[in-house]
């Protein structure tokens, strides 16, 4: 093979992938020694170092990684589009948990369960796509049924629902005799 489709393919692997690679990875994927992998990447890399080039290749721990260069910040910030970060409140994860827990289940079902009006929870999480609308019930009214979506899979790390942590029984009734104080507490006041 030649140096120069061994580096376009060297190439490819690190834009397509846009992590670290290890050599080792790479040579087998190419079916080439470590050492030519590591050698041809190290030349690779002292060329795109060159002034006139916005992308660098940086080894790390034996793997290699296609990145912008650090001197290129101030250029990307003016068009790249920084993803807004959602922050979960307690009210939002309470509800969020009964969704998740409940599916399908209706707003007027999750305010039953919190004790209070879960409009603008509801709102948020289907504005951060974590919630969605699954269907109607088939009941007067015909009220919006709501599931969680693959967004919230992804940003609790599961592949699934039945990664959902599984509640135990004592556990409910702790959290019963928890709510029950609350509302005392409150009375109280």
């Amino acid at each position: 093979m030649e140096i120069q489709e061994l580096e376009a393919q060297i190439e490819a692997i690190l834009f397509t992938m846009g992590e670290a690679v290890e050599a080792e990875r790479i040579a087998q994927a190419l079916e080439q020694e470590t050492d030519t992998i590591r050698q041809v990447a190290r030349n690779m890399m002292k060329r795109y170092h060159a002034a006139d080039r916005g992308i660098q290749i940086i080894e790390l721990n034996d793997s290699f990684q296609m990145s912008t260069k650090q001197t290129m910040y101030e250029t990307i910030i003016k068009i790249a589009h920084v993803p807004k970060k959602h922050v979960l409140t307690e009210v939002l994860l309470e509800t969020l948990s009964i969704v998740a827990y409940k599916q399908p289940i209706t707003k007027q079902e999750v305010e039953a369960i919190r004790g209070v009006s879960c409009e603008h929870a509801i709102n948020k999480l289907v504005e951060y796509r974590l919630i969605a609308e699954i269907g109607r019930l088939d009941a007067p009214g015909r009220p919006i049924m709501f599931g969680t979506t693959e967004e919230f899979l992804r940003n609790f790390g599961m592949a699934s629902l039945e990664e959902l942590p599984i509640v135990k029984p004592e556990k409910i009734q702790d959290f019963k005799l928890e709510a029950e104080e609350e509302i005392h507490l409150k009375l109280d006041v």
